[in-house]
């Protein structure tokens, strides 16, 4: 493959929104418009879709100053998708059409910001044009609140999420200790086999504020350990704040919401919610307190007004990276954070993975770092998720509220 390269890219943004996903999107796009060897720039409505139903955007035509209110802008302002790629060896359809829109507008370089499947449909796209001859140079962008990405880190938007989880809950454990009553509230985070999400409450814990019990899909849940754990406290204190993991599940991997899950993403994944509400009503009926069932939902991961700046500057450093990368040469690789300590102090250095090693596996909260009873994590999750929470970023604000970008999103032709 020569060096030097010459002509238009294609970024696209895929699966769960975060709080700082396009950051990311303006690292690339910022990077990729100051890049010489790239002609234009184009941004994929969509995700993979808009590649395949040639809706994309012109990045060029639009103003540099919308464009950097994007780092400070939650969700995927360009759209994202949930769709399933086949693998190339079993149906060549879609990557045919994805290989003509690459000719069409002569893209040689492609960046893809996403979570697990993001990724494996990046490795395949990559393997698609290497096997047909055509150069293009294909790079994968992090981003998940889950955290489950493997061979780095962490990823870009856990550290948002994990800031505003450990913030509501220290919110709502001052709230639920009000009134001279008792009182046992259940909140449900997000995380369907890693647990990162609901350890991160376990920060709120460590400064005085938060969950008396965590539960972890990484561990079995036991309904009957769960219901002593919870009277336990209530018997000690008359206060139990409760925090669980949406993807918690029996012994024989049954989810415990299995009853009120009702669909699946486009990936085939169970979308699963209902469980603090379905908890809270069995606690109720066996305890007779009263039980109050919270579910944080969409937003923890769309709280940009509770943004990590590190999380910030990372993300968008992940997506210049990516740029710069391919621009050299390289294809076919994750942008992955590296933990360096330089005399006591964190910091983060950006190395390139390939992604064949990260799609489609997940990394899970080492079961080290969770405590013997399964209720709780041990100081070596908050020595491992405490810097990332650090630094409040500058929000641009417009009448007291958020202002985010207002791109004109130009259709190319």
């Amino acid at each position: 493959m020569s060096e030097k390269l010459v002509g238009s890219c294609i970024f696209g943004q895929s699966g769960g929104p975060t709080a700082v996903i396009n950051a990311s999107a303006y690292g690339v796009i910022r990077a990729a418009l100051d890049a010489e060897e790239i002609t234009k720039v184009y941004g994929a409505a969509h995700g993979i879709k808009g590649v395949l139903e040639d809706k994309l955007y012109v990045m060029d035509e639009e103003d540099p100053a919308e464009l950097e209110l994007l780092l400070h802008t939650p969700s995927s302002e360009l759209g994202s998708c949930r769709y399933k790629i086949a693998d190339p060896e079993v149906d060549d359809t879609d990557y045919k059409r994805i290989l003509e829109i690459f000719k069409k507008y002569n893209v040689r370089y492609f960046f893809y910001n996403g979570g697990n499947d993001s990724m494996d449909t990046c490795n395949k796209v990559s393997r698609y044009m290497e096997s047909v001859g055509y150069e293009c140079r294909v790079m994968g962008v992090p981003k998940t609140i889950d955290n489950d990405l493997y061979g780095t880190d962490h990823c870009p938007g856990f550290a948002s999420a994990a800031k505003y989880i450990a913030t509501s809950c220290m919110e709502i454990n001052k709230d639920a200790r009000v009134y001279d009553n008792g009182m046992i509230t259940i909140v449900e985070i997000m995380g369907r086999h890693a647990g990162w999400l609901a350890a991160s409450a376990a920060l709120a814990t460590e400064f005085g504020s938060g969950p008396d019990l965590i539960y972890l899909p990484e561990c079995d849940f036991d309904l009957d350990k769960f219901f002593a754990d919870v009277e336990k406290v209530y018997a000690e204190n008359g206060k139990v704040l409760v925090a669980v993991s949406e993807g918690i599940h029996y012994a024989d991997g049954r989810f415990v919401s299995e009853a009120k899950t009702s669909a699946t993403d486009g990936f085939g994944h169970a979308q699963l919610g209902g469980l603090a509400a379905m908890l809270a009503e069995m606690v109720k009926e066996r305890t007779g307190a009263k039980v109050r069932g919270i579910e944080l939902s969409l937003l923890q991961r769309c709280g940009a007004h509770l943004a990590s700046a590190t999380d910030v500057n990372e993300a968008f450093t992940a997506g210049k990276t990516a740029v710069e990368a391919a621009v050299r040469g390289v294809t076919g690789k994750m942008v992955a954070f590296k933990r360096v300590y330089v005399d006591g102090k964190y910091t983060c250095e950006m190395e390139l993975l390939p992604l064949s090693s990260v799609a489609n596996y997940e990394k899970k909260v080492p079961l080290e770092w969770i405590n013997e009873e399964h209720n709780g994590l041990k100081h070596e999750f908050i020595d491992y998720a405490l810097p990332l929470i650090q630094g409040e970023p500058k929000l641009p604000l417009e009448n007291s509220l958020p202002r985010y970008a207002r791109l004109k999103k130009v259709l190319a032709k």
